[in-house]
């Protein structure tokens, strides 16, 4: 169990956080909530201990210890990828180094041995003993294979990295789990594998993640970031959206309500205030117009975007012809023989646990790069607009967001034009002068949907585009796929946008594709009972 106890945190002129107080008990997950810079990985850190508050304090059960999925991937570069696993215990690990430490001293002597028995029951009481092959465990889960084990953390890719911090955050049993962005960099196998880990946790977990179905599938409680203050709702992510969105128009009512009957009774009191006779119920009414409160509503932080794709045309009757794709990066063959043809209306959401291959496959459709051998073929009423998981490169310069936007937009265009548009992003006032060179990750996507709008494509190709954005701008772009009527080609990791867009699955492999004509939960639940099935087993043990 962990509290919060009137925490306040202020940068600046700007509160975060006000005499919060809360608490989070054991055998419940709870889903942290709020719009982008409302302060949900500065209230995981403060529940961490990472970052001070200005007041308050953060206190857990006696003897509980908190494990946080640490995001610099640096940090343990020159530690073997096991050992940085069994370091998320850091009393168990700092026991392992000194029991090896006095067995590798070259003059052990017999105080040596008395102390390094202390440890051994030490070491035993905390399973010890099976720390090593629970690690394994752990990294096997999530695709660290075992060769992997003992390589130098630096060995790894950044993807590889998350995967071990992840298993350093679940390793032996915490009882109190901070998870920031948990799903970030995983296959669809180890999400769900996860998912049904956190699902049978006996402990108390807090997550922050921008994957829907996550959230819908971990959590218990959501505790939402909004109007300066936390508010915890009990249910998932869905039973959320539900019950705020049903409290906002009961207190929307009431206050209609209370509105109505003060102008009632204004009415009357400016009617009647002057006559005698009607004097006494005049000042009644005074004093019952005194008594109306308005439920006080501040404005929400979250905001969302207006995404919107118009295509100028339909597509024809030819869309996408591919044959025999080949592509072999570092000495490494990605694609190999890739062969589809896409079809009017079709909703492709491209899978496989090797994401170069599909960024490959864009690239080469997009005409970025060049395959080995193979040919690809547009129709000729198509076309295209492509969103690159890596668009560093489209904001490189001095150029202020109405500049950078103008160089995608009709020239007959100005800057009246790019204002309003950027405003309906989010960009409003002041922003839209913004460099883009200091924009953050989730700005750069709302930018690089605006350039895929003003294309007025008939074929969009997005590459992972719910990275960095927030729950609120995911369901914008979401609903604004679901609308569009011609061809969508796209990759994801997000679950709720992977069930609710795609009407055909394409698995690019080792060997070719496996083309399904089928939504993705079908597609999920094929390949979805070993992973139940090993994730039980190991909360079992």
């Amino acid at each position: 169990m962990i509290f919060a106890t009137n925490i306040t945190l202020a940068y600046g002129k700007r509160m975060l956080f006000k005499n919060v107080n809360i608490k989070f008990a054991p055998g419940n997950c709870y889903g942290l909530i709020g719009a982008n810079g409302a302060g949900k990985s500065t209230f995981l850190k403060i529940l961490a201990g990472d970052i001070e508050p200005d007041s308050g304090s953060v206190s857990v059960g006696s003897g509980e210890r908190i494990a946080v999925l640490r995001q610099d991937h640096f940090a343990f570069d020159e530690e073997a990828v096991l050992n940085t696993v069994i370091m998320g215990h850091e009393k168990l690990y700092r026991i392992m180094t000194k029991r090896d430490a006095l067995y590798a001293k070259p003059d052990f002597s017999e105080k040596d041995g008395i102390r390094s028995g202390e440890l051994e029951i030490e070491f035993a009481e905390m399973n010890g003993y099976e720390a090593e092959s629970e690690a394994a465990v752990f990294l096997n889960s999530l695709g660290i294979t075992e060769e992997m084990h003992q390589k130098k953390m630096r060995e790894l890719e950044g993807g590889e990295k998350v995967r071990v911090l992840l298993a350093q955050s679940l390793f032996g049993n915490p009882d109190v789990l901070l998870l920031d962005e948990p799903t970030n960099n995983l296959d669809i196998k180890s999400i769900a594998w996860l998912e049904e880990f956190l699902y049978r946790f006996q402990n108390t977990v807090i997550v922050v993640s921008h994957d829907r179905h996550f959230m819908n599938q971990v959590c218990t409680h959501i505790a939402d970031i909004d109007f300066g203050k936390i508010s915890v709702y009990m249910g998932n992510y869905d039973f959320w959206c539900q019950a705020s969105q049903l409290n906002l128009k009961q207190k929307q009512a009431g206050n209609k309500k209370i509105t109505d009957q003060a102008n009632e009774l204004k009415a009357f009191i400016q009617r009647f205030s002057a006559n005698a006779s009607k004097s006494k119920q005049a000042t009644s009414r005074k004093k019952l117009l005194e008594k109306l409160t308005i439920e006080d509503m501040p404005a929400s932080s979250r905001k969302y975007p207006f995404i919107c794709f118009k295509p100028e045309r339909p597509c024809g009757n030819v869309i996408l012809e591919v044959g025999g794709l080949t592509k072999t990066i570092d000495g490494e063959k990605v694609l190999d023989n890739v062969s589809f043809t896409v079809n009017g209306g079709d909703k492709i959401a491209f899978m496989g646990g090797n994401s170069l291959a599909k960024t490959t496959l864009f690239q080469i459709l997009a005409g970025e790069i060049e395959p080995d051998s193979g040919t690809f073929s547009w129709g000729v009423t198509t076309t295209h607009s492509y969103f690159p998981k890596e668009h560093g490169a489209y904001f490189n310069g001095d150029r202020n967001l109405i500049e950078w936007l103008l160089q995608f937009a009709p020239p007959t265009e100005g800057e009246s034009f790019a204002r309003t548009f950027l405003g309906r992003m989010l960009f409003s006032g002041e922003e839209a002068l913004k460099k883009i060179s200091v924009l953050s990750g989730g700005e750069k996507v709302r930018c690089m949907l605006s350039r895929m709008m003003l294309s007025e494509s008939n074929v969009l190709m997005l590459d992972e585009p719910t990275n960095h954005l927030d729950l609120e701008s995911i369901a914008s772009l979401n609903d604004s796929l679901l609308k569009f009527q011609e061809v969508i080609l796209f990759t994801s990791h997000d679950q709720e946008f992977l069930n609710t867009v795609a009407n055909r699955i394409i698995e690019i492999t080792p060997g070719g594709v496996i083309d399904l004509l089928m939504p993705f939960d079908e597609y999920i639940e094929s390949t979805k009972d070993s992973v139940i099935q090993e994730a039980m087993v190991w909360n079992a043990a």
